[in-house]
């Protein structure tokens, strides 16, 4: 009987196995430069080394993305149908296991009282204003 329960507790540690063809957030983040690069677009995993001279928003763009998720800057830009059309080639196949997302910076506040550094959105207008009405009466 104790058997039994040492082998449940072993089969809950082992980790899952990655189907063969599939590669894994690890995987991808290996090839992260412009000697390797590979990139996450819509859970399929792509090797665009070959591809980072001739990109038209040049390599940089490109090798901040590499090994990593970049499906949102893909997207965000709106490439062509013929970009679209080149990626089958460069294929390697479908990723497998769980997407870390980009850290982005969280506010505090999401009604529009701040902007992103944290200063009130209100004193530009009321500074315009002050400093047109200061004008005015200085000037008069």
């Amino acid at each position: 009987m104790a058997e039994a329960s040492s082998s449940s507790t072993t089969t809950q540690s082992e980790k899952p196995v990655q189907p063969e063809g599939t590669y894994s957030l690890e995987q991808l983040k290996e090839h992260g430069t412009r000697e390797s690069l590979w990139m996450l677009l819509h859970d399929k995993v792509y090797d665009v080394t070959a591809f980072i001279d001739e990109h038209p928003g040049g390599d940089e763009v490109m090798i901040e993305e590499a090994g990593r998720d970049a499906t949102e800057a893909f997207e965000d830009v709106g490439h062509s149908d013929e970009a679209r059309d080149m990626l089958p080639k460069m294929l390697l196949g479908d990723f497998y296991g769980e997407k870390k997302s980009k850290t982005k910076k969280s506010f505090s506040s999401n009604d529009g009282s701040t902007s992103s550094g944290g200063f009130p959105i209100w004193v530009v207008p009321v500074a315009l204003i002050a400093a047109f009405l200061a004008w005015r009466v200085f000037l008069a």
